[in-house]
């Protein structure tokens, strides 16, 4: 590593390529850092999924804000999406837990009760983890492994030129509620839950990879924008995106009519953990038995750019970056 140059300079994925490029490889190793999850060989049927995500009090959450056993969820929630970002069957959790000494005894319960029913909701289980004093902030850190037939796994990296880009759910509505928060504003109850107890699209994520129906995935963590770069620097191709087709809750969309710079949250604000893939599908409006739209909001070129289109195929600046922890 360059040892004279700062984080902030560096950012959160220059860091993130940089241990990717002293990690190395090893035999069974399929996909190592820099996607979703890593993929290790198992079986000759199945391969292993594993992530880890770190969440930091006043960097992640704000005990005000959320209550604990919220936070559980929401803990379980994230790194679960991970695994529904390439196809998978998420299976056990892992959770090591950092408590400063005024945490009471019935917020780690209500932690923890959060914790389990979350994991049981997506059919896993917690299979260990470990516990420690914090001299600052409240922090959790999980690994969750899952599992996904052999050569399954939907990556980042494959995504073509006249692919069309979809999305699923609603955008925007996480980081609305954030944003309300810090403002001191109380927001709509529905605003309020995508941020709180946001939902792993596992089932989703298994429809489109059993059917091979994307070419490439990943979940919307650091915005949209921010992610779908990582899609198109992974597969070496280009984006435009239609702006009049985001998708909006009817809370989003009420708050956009006196406010129209919000649109910039949809498109930057992140923690919407949705689904974001790449298709050859014209019409993927709909998947069998999941009641969860899916919209079509823009489509892969191969200049390797990425352009965002008003109505009237003006060009639109968004204001904000995606979230980068150094930045």
């Amino acid at each position: 590593m360059r040892t004279n140059e700062k984080l902030h300079s560096l950012g959160e994925f220059g860091l993130i390529r940089q241990i990717q490029q002293q990690a190395g490889d090893a035999e069974h190793l399929v996909l190592g850092i820099g996607d979703d999850c890593a993929i290790q060989q198992q079986d000759s049927s199945q391969e292993l999924l594993t992530s880890t995500d770190l969440l930091i009090e006043g960097v992640h959450f704000n005990r005000q804000w959320i209550g604990m056993e919220e936070l559980g969820r929401k803990s379980v929630a994230v790194n679960v999406s991970d695994v529904a970002a390439m196809g998978g069957t998420p299976k056990s959790l892992f959770l090591a837990v950092a408590c400063p000494a005024e945490i009471s005894v019935a917020e780690l319960e209500a932690l923890i009760a959060g914790f389990l029913a979350e994991t049981a909701a997506y059919g896993a289980i917690l299979a260990g983890g470990d516990t420690c004093r914090s001299s600052g902030p409240l922090m959790i850190s999980v690994t969750v492994q899952g599992t996904v037939p052999k050569g399954k796994a939907i990556r980042r990296s494959g995504a073509r030129p006249g692919d069309n880009i979809y999305v699923s759910g609603c955008l925007g509505d996480s980081a609305l509620a954030l944003e309300m928060l810090q403002q001191g504003r109380l927001p709509d109850e529905s605003l309020l839950k995508r941020h709180h107890t946001p939902k792993a699209r596992v089932a989703l994520g298994q429809f489109l990879s059993a059917r091979q129906l994307a070419s490439a995935m990943l979940d919307v963590s650091d915005g949209l924008l921010a992610d779908l770069q990582h899609i198109l620097d992974a597969s070496g191709v280009g984006a435009e995106i239609e702006l009049a087709c985001l998708p909006l809750s009817e809370a989003f969309a009420g708050e956009l009519k006196s406010a129209p710079q919000l649109i910039d949250l949809a498109l930057a604000g992140g923690e919407d953990y949705e689904l974001l893939f790449a298709s050859s599908e014209q019409n993927l409006a709909s998947t069998e038995g999941i009641e969860l739209p899916l919209t079509r909001i823009g489509r892969i070129c191969p200049e390797r750019e990425l352009t965002i289109r008003r109505a009237d195929r003006s060009i639109y600046r968004c204001a904000r970056g995606g979230y980068d922890h150094f930045a």
